[in-house]
């Protein structure tokens, strides 16, 4: 091999190094402003949903509020910024005073996955929006690293993290939002054995989620259901064109 040959090898590798270091980075980045900003909207949406069912337990406690520090739990926080999936501390509710007492539940617990759900897409059109000028096309496609180029993988991981948090949210498991979407359409001895069982159910639930993470992308359902919302939203965006002729 040259002189020439080998220095370009270097050179090659440490651009790649280099690229990996800030997507890495930025991965952390995008989770840190998930906990900071989508987080608080998530919590909030779920306080709003329940006021408007007549329950002012969680506006009472504070809850309708973007301050991160209003509903920030430590373990789950540290989980979110490490793994991409978290929690927050639970928005207490009181059904009793809701109009609609299981839909109430309901559709309070499915405020907070929408909330992500909205994020996603908001992320996704502003990364579809910057395909469609010169510059932002440009930096999708080239390995060089510029300020363009991060907002762009940031996006990308925004996007990603607020889908990863819907669906695991809605987990028909508790204490995830799922199951009390799918309360909704269970009789009431299935939750007061939930309710009975609630220890068990967790260990359950904390085991399989721990499987479920090393389980192959082929075989994996949370995969496959990232990809499907993904592919769902990207639709709803792909439609803006952009320099390369491309969607």
């Amino acid at each position: 091999m040259h002189a020439d040959d080998l220095r370009c090898t270097f050179k090659c590798y440490a651009d790649e190094r280099k690229i990996m270091n800030i997507e890495t980075f930025l991965s952390f980045f995008a989770r840190v402003l998930t906990l900071l900003l989508v987080i608080p909207i998530h919590e909030s949406a779920h306080a709003l949903v329940a006021k408007w069912f007549g329950d002012d337990t969680a506006e009472r406690a504070g809850r309708i509020s973007l301050n991160p520090m209003d509903h920030i739990h430590p373990i789950g926080s540290l989980l979110m910024v490490l793994t991409g999936f978290g929690w927050a501390n639970p928005v207490p509710i009181n059904p009793v005073k809701m109009k609609k007492y299981r839909a109430g539940i309901a559709l309070t617990a499915l405020a907070g996955p929408v909330s992500n759900i909205l994020a996603a897409f908001v992320a996704g059109l502003a990364y579809a929006i910057l395909l469609c000028t010169e510059k932002g096309y440009a930096a999708a496609i080239s390995t060089a690293v510029t300020p363009m180029s991060c907002v762009i993988i940031l996006l990308q991981y925004l996007f990603s993290v607020n889908i990863g948090l819907a669906i695991f949210n809605l987990i028909p498991i508790p204490p995830l939002d799922g199951y009390n979407v799918l309360s909704y359409f269970t009789p009431s001895k299935v939750d007061r054995w939930f309710h009975q069982h609630q220890r068990e159910v967790s260990m359950v639930f904390f085991i399989t989620i721990i499987g479920i993470s090393y389980l192959p992308a082929r075989i994996n359902p949370l995969h496959y259901a990232h990809s499907f919302v993904a592919d769902l939203l990207w639709d709803c965006v792909k439609w803006i064109p952009n320099p390369g002729g491309g969607s």
